[in-house]
């Protein structure tokens, strides 16, 4: 059987017309996720929380503030305001500005530039919230993405595995579950982009287990952004 005709039978949908690419963004369009893991750690230790390399790529997908609330009562046994986390979370971005501009996921512009001569739309659907990411999504990928199509931790009260981000991601592309594509490369996002009903891709560009991914429900899983380049075309 197909990954679509898996797909197909898995959600009970008809048929398979996709019309929209939504991109999770960091380890995605970004090879950003070591700096992320870093940067989590030193800013966690200033607040006396332990974060490991594992627990940041684990936990990569979802607001920035739920992952410290959560990381909080775990370690502490109290909860804290989103606000208090907020605070916490403004160090963990500066952090991770100290280390300078990640660079692009290679084989993503190419990848973007197949899509668009598809006439598909695009959109980015990711946990962050930061402006100056935002700022840099529209610069590196103007030519196929606009502002109306980003989806950030603000836009939604439940971040990832829930599936409101794509839903979301859904709504600004004008789309129904069944002419959408997710792509993504953490658990927690494949988890949210299964949850919404997309036919979901995952790309592992970092050091967990395919199975990581597989297990959350991904109808396709690729090891490299280029490879998933190479073959879209015969996908879709």
């Amino acid at each position: 059987m197909s990954p679509i005709t898996s797909y197909l039978t898995k959600h009970g949908f008809e048929r398979f017309e996709p019309k929209a690419v939504l991109f999770d963004m960091d380890g995605v369009l970004y090879n950003s996720m070591p700096r992320h893991a870093l940067a989590w750690q030193r800013a966690m230790h200033t607040f006396g929380i332990t974060m490991t390399e594992g627990d940041a790529y684990a936990t990569e997908g979802a607001r920035g503030v739920d992952t410290i609330r959560q990381m909080v009562r775990t370690q502490r046994g109290r909860e804290i305001t989103e606000e208090e986390a907020q605070l916490m979370y403004d160090e963990k971005t500066r952090q991770f500005h100290l280390q300078g501009e990640a660079p692009l996921m290679p084989g993503i512009l190419t990848l973007m530039a197949q899509i668009h001569r598809q006439g598909l739309r695009i959109g980015v659907v990711t946990g962050s919230g930061q402006r100056p990411l935002i700022r840099r999504l529209l610069v590196d990928f103007g030519d196929y993405l606009d502002e109306q199509h980003i989806v950030t931790a603000y836009d939604v009260k439940r971040g990832k595995p829930a599936p409101d981000p794509y839903l979301m991601g859904m709504q600004k592309a004008g789309t129904e579950p069944w002419q959408t594509v997710v792509v993504e490369n953490a658990p927690l996002g494949v988890r949210a982009g299964v949850a919404a009903r997309a036919f979901t891709i995952a790309v592992n560009t970092g050091p967990l287990p395919d199975e990581a991914l597989t297990s959350q429900g991904a109808d396709l899983l690729f090891s490299r952004m280029t490879d998933l380049s190479d073959c879209w075309t015969t996908l879709f």
